[in-house]
This record gives C-alpha cells, structure tokens and sequence, in this order.
C-alpha cells in the first residue's frame, strides 16, 4: 500500500490522474488487484494492489511496466510529500461464498 496526502482543493486532480493513466499492472506476473482507496479524512488516500507472492511484488518494483506507469503523470502541486510504503502478507483471509 502507497498512502498518499493531497494539497487541499486537488482531491480532483489526483483522482483525474489515476483514472487516465496506463497502469501496466495487468501485464505484469503475479498481479491479482487494485484498488485507490479515499479515506475519511480530506486528502486522505491509499493505492492498494494484492499480489500472488512478495517475489512477484519485487518483481513489479524493478520492471519496464513498473517505470511507464509510474512516469506518467506530474503531481507538483497536488501531493502534500512523498508517499507512505507499507508492506503486508496475509496472515487470515475470507472470501464471500461462490453465488450459486
């Protein structure tokens, strides 16, 4: 997970910019989910991806796909610093059951 803050006033933007790019990921092995998350607080939100193994995740650190989509879009002015990285691996997990 990315967890971005964002300038007041260009929640728009931010949200404009990840709409409109390219984000490679499903070419990449391994990728499972995305996900941009808003949160309750203004300007508050996280990028989330889900990975079949922290292996494929690096994998995607060091690629092609991972620089073209990264370099897309400029962000002077809308984030309020850089980005906060947490990594994580499942420890539980649940799924809803299969619809019939």
């Amino acid at each position: 997970m990315n967890r971005f803050s964002i300038n007041p006033g260009r929640e728009a933007d931010f949200e404009t910019a990840w709409r409109s790019r390219r984000s490679f990921l499903d070419s990449v092995p391994g990728f499972v989910h995305f996900a941009l998350l808003k949160g309750d607080q203004p300007g508050e939100y996280i990028s989330h991806t889900t990975w079949q193994s922290r292996a494929a995740f690096e994998a995607w650190t060091t690629s092609e796909q991972f620089r073209a989509g990264h370099g897309q879009t400029a962000m002077d002015g809308v984030l309020a610093g850089h980005p906060a990285v947490s990594l994580y691996e499942v420890a539980l997990e649940q799924a809803a059951p299969a619809a019939v």
